[in-house]
C-alpha cells in the first residue's frame, strides 16, 4: 500500500476547543496513524500518515475542525521519510 505522510499545523482559535480530540476521532476514522499536539504559539501540529485519499480527507477536515474552533490556517508539507505509529494519539504539548 502506498503511503503519504503530512506534517501539518492548524492556526486560529483551535485550543480549548477539543480540536485534538477532533483529530483523533477524524483520523481514527480515516485509519490514519499519528499524532496531534498543542504548540506554545497557540496552533495545533498534526503528523499523518495513510493513504493518500485518507491523509487528504483529513486535511480538508482540518480546515473546519469542531464546532467551536475558528480555524484560520491550515499548513501542510508532505514528509520525504514516513514515520512509524501504531495508532493516531494525542501527544504532550
Amino acid at each position: 500500500m502506498l503511503l503519504r505522510a503530512v506534517h501539518a499545523r492548524v492556526r486560529g482559535d483551535v485550543q480549548g476547543v477539543g480540536f485534538r480530540w477532533f483529530v483523533v476521532r477524524q483520523a481514527k476514522l480515516l485509519g490514519l496513524r499519528g499524532h496531534t499536539r498543542n504548540l506554545a504559539d497557540g496552533s495545533v501540529e498534526v503528523v499523518a500518515v495513510g493513504g493518500p485519499d485518507e491523509v487528504d480527507g483529513l486535511l480538508e477536515r482540518l480546515r473546519s475542525g469542531p464546532p467551536a474552533a475558528r480555524v484560520t490556517a491550515v499548513e501542510c508539507q508532505v514528509l520525504e521519510t514516513v514515520p512509524s505509529y501504531d495508532d493516531f494519539e494525542i501527544r504532550p504539548s
